[in-house]
């Protein structure tokens, strides 16, 4: 694989063998997991939604307290490491900038920023799948909701305690003890026969593929209550690596043995959709 990196001593940005692409070991995205990411799909060359991941990118750094990156240079970054990698036509292209060299602790350097696009190949996606329900709660109110942030140890200790119960995904409730998201997705549910996803206040990222299923097929943001869910007639998972994916079982109780109509619907909507228009 080759790859884009910009900082850490490769000056505006350079296509490099992976081997090759080396960033400082004092980098504070190592230490101290001071960085924000993005991940995008791209089919035969061609970034999906990548306007909308790189306008996120950027609200993730202010977020953060980073300065906004340089969007126009990672979006070139993106042209050339998905035009360096040929072989992969359907592509998980990560995004990942931080914060730079920094002090071994949690103050933050005066140098630039390193920013990084990788590839990998983007696995299939099973229509329907299970989830687990995370024993650990989001914090709604803590400097990091809602922000993409390299600093996942969370979500990658929740998603194996998933694994380890045959489910492919965790979900989370936020402090207050309502629904909030996956460790990499967001959530969907029918419940009253209506279509509902968590707001933002609940605490959840603010998923481009949830964005386009609001735009685009509908539903209202809604808290909903953790001891609702066994109300629940029909369930979904959305995300860059998932789209719209069907939940048919929660911590072993069944949801629906198939998916139901309106997650069929929504599947469909975002499919014609999503070929449609390449950057919604």
């Amino acid at each position: 694989m080759r790859v884009w990196i910009a900082g850490a001593g490769h000056g505006r940005g350079a296509v490099l063998d992976e081997r090759d692409a080396l960033i400082p070991v004092a980098d504070h995205g190592i230490t101290v997991g001071d960085g924000v990411f993005e991940t995008v799909r791209a089919q035969n060359g061609r970034p999906f939604a990548l306007t909308r991941h790189l306008k996120r990118l950027a609200r993730s750094a202010r977020g953060l307290g980073m300065d906004e990156p340089d969007l126009e240079l990672i979006a070139d970054g993106v042209a050339q490491a998905v035009a360096a990698n040929p072989e992969m036509t359907d592509a998980r292209v990560r995004i990942t900038v931080t914060d730079g060299v920094g002090p071994l602790g949690s103050d933050r350097g005066q140098g630039e920023q390193t920013a990084i696009v990788a590839l990998g190949p983007f696995p299939g996606i099973a229509p329907s799948t299970k989830v687990a329900l995370a024993p650990w709660p989001r914090n709604e109110f803590g400097a990091l909701a809602g922000l993409k942030t390299t600093s996942y140890a969370d979500n990658v200790r929740a998603l194996a305690y998933a694994r380890e119960r045959g489910a492919s995904e965790a979900v989370f409730r936020n402090i207050a003890g309502n629904l909030c998201e996956g460790t990499g997705s967001n959530v969907f549910v029918v419940l009253d026969d209506r279509l509902v996803t968590p707001p933002l206040s609940a605490g959840p990222l603010a998923g481009i593929t949830r964005e386009l299923v609001l735009e685009w097929f509908g539903g209202d943001e809604e808290d909903v209550p953790m001891e609702r869910l066994p109300e629940i007639s029909e369930a979904f998972l959305t995300s860059t690596g998932r789209d719209v994916q069907a939940i048919l079982d929660i911590d072993g109780r069944q949801v629906s043995a198939e998916p139901g109509p309106v997650t069929r619907k929504a599947m469909a909507v975002f499919a014609e959709r999503s070929a449609a228009d390449i950057d919604p």
